[in-house]
């Protein structure tokens, strides 16, 4: 079969399977002509990196909601957007994402680039988003690769180089189906592919629509690829947050730096995590420790959070700023010091 024909197949399968996702047209719609709108496909992006899609669509419904058009998001205040993303993660993305809007609303008129080269020149956009957001919401033939494109790919052509090398030859192949027309379409399908059918653990061959020329289930070699360099071990990371209440309820925050992890996200205050704890108290006060610890896991490390807390008069933090109950949203606060609060609650809730 050749490669085009290949693709067509796949085309006819998304035609009659194709997810339902909310910032999608589907494909009755795409074929006569109507492509999705750019906003709509580079939100949904930003948000579906190293994130399911299940956990994206509460997101990007809320957002599209508050914030319809790309000129809205841009004049929106840092803080209710970094709030409003708190639960994603990475939100280094959601800083890229504030970022993006501005540029998009105050140098290009509101427009997005239509070509990857010029979309890669805004802030956050990488190749894979810039590719998919050229072919998605534009129809541009261009070359759409994730990890289930990846994964497709591999096993489709039964290769057995391991990931991240065999990145450059999966992404040859995969430009070689692309096709001319429905590109967008054609992305879309193979990620659905991927994420519905030639999934990672136990694949549902028998009903893909590739199975006749899929290499890797004529050589029985399915279940062992994409093929993968060993993970390194995760380092575990300890540090310790103060959570400060004063007579009138109002708690002890400070907002961390711009850049770095959880980069001008609202927290408790204290020091630097490493290899040991270090004690930073913010304020001097007579401190409890919670028995329990924070856990939480990023992508490159392992963190081990001691709590502490206080009771404390009307004193003036060395760090940070006490906000009133009535401004206070544990919502706002990214997960790992979510958790922290709800191990503090109780102890403030008992008296």
């Amino acid at each position: 079969m050749r490669e085009l024909d290949k693709s067509d197949v796949l085309l006819g399968w998304y035609d009659t399977h194709a997810r339902e996702l909310p910032w999608r047209v589907p494909p009755v719609d795409s074929k006569a002509g109507v492509l999705p709108d750019p906003y709509h496909v580079w939100l949904s992006e930003v948000m579906l990196q190293q994130t399911t899609v299940a956990a994206v669509v509460k997101y990007f419904n809320l957002f599209t909601k508050r914030w319809p058009t790309v000129a809205a998001l841009a004049v929106a205040p840092d803080e209710i957007v970094m709030g409003a993303w708190a639960g994603l993660g990475y939100y280094a993305r959601a800083r890229n994402l504030l970022k993006c809007a501005r540029t998009i609303s105050g140098e290009h008129n509101g427009m997005f680039p239509q070509t990857p080269e010029a979309l890669m020149s805004l802030p956050g956009v990488g190749p894979y988003t810039a590719a998919a957001i050229s072919a998605i919401a534009f129809g541009r033939p261009e070359t759409v690769v994730d990890g289930n494109v990846e994964r497709v790919m591999a096993r489709l052509y039964d290769i057995n180089t391991p990931l991240p090398a065999v990145k450059p030859e999966l992404t040859r192949h995969a430009g070689i189906l692309t096709p001319e027309l429905r590109a967008g379409d054609y992305a879309q399908a193979v990620m659905d592919l991927g994420a519905t059918v030639c999934t990672p653990k136990s694949p549902s061959c028998s009903i893909c629509p590739w199975s006749g020329v899929c290499i890797a289930r004529a050589n029985g070699t399915v279940d062992d690829l994409p093929r993968r360099m060993p993970k390194p071990v995760k380092p575990i990371r300890y540090g310790i947050v103060y959570i400060a209440q004063r007579s009138d309820g109002a708690l002890l925050l400070e907002r961390r730096p711009d850049k770095g992890l959880l980069g001008g996200m609202l927290g408790w205050p204290g020091a630097d995590w490493g290899a040991v704890a270090t004690e930073s108290a913010p304020i001097s006060a007579d401190w409890n420790v919670m028995e329990a610890e924070v856990r939480h896991t990023f992508t490159h490390f392992h963190l081990r959070l001691s709590v502490k807390t206080a009771r404390v008069g009307d004193v003036v933090p060395e760090v940070g700023e006490f906000v009133p109950t009535n401004q206070f949203s544990p919502t706002t606060l990214p997960t790992v010091m979510r958790k922290a609060y709800a191990l503090a609650r109780p102890a403030f809730d008992t008296d």
